[in-house]
């Protein structure tokens, strides 16, 4: 069992700036692949961004090439999510989540772990 949890939301005003962590709690989770996944009400939940199981290989959302990076330190249990120029449509709860395999994908059902979501309010 990994346990996700997600730190570093906020309110923030368009074109600022913002860097989402998300801490596991088992070391096996340095060989799986990771995402970011958000949610605003009323709307589906959106791959954001994913990472592979060694850092290798990033994959982002249309809406968030350019503007979000995602990245993790192993030794730390960590992967993080630095997004900049935020816009109000970037308004949402985000969510960390985990996959069994090193390979990223962006679909919400090949996650199997989640974290409780970190809301971040982008104001214009």
């Amino acid at each position: 069992q990994v346990q996700l949890v997600e730190s570093g939301g906020g309110l923030v005003q368009a074109g600022g700036s913002l860097r989402l962590s998300c801490t596991a709690s088992a070391r096996t989770y340095s060989t799986v692949a990771m995402g970011w996944f958000r949610q605003a009400p009323g709307k589906e939940r959106e791959f954001v961004a994913g990472i592979s199981g060694g850092g290798e290989s990033t994959f982002y959302g249309d809406s968030m090439k350019g503007r979000f990076t995602i990245s993790r330190d192993n030794a730390k249990n960590t992967v993080y999510l630095q997004m900049n120029s935020l816009k109000p449509e970037d308004t949402a709860t985000y969510y960390c989540a985990a996959r069994t395999t090193i390979l990223v994908t962006t679909r919400a059902g090949g996650y199997v772990y989640w974290g409780p979501g970190t809301q971040v309010t982008v104001s214009s």
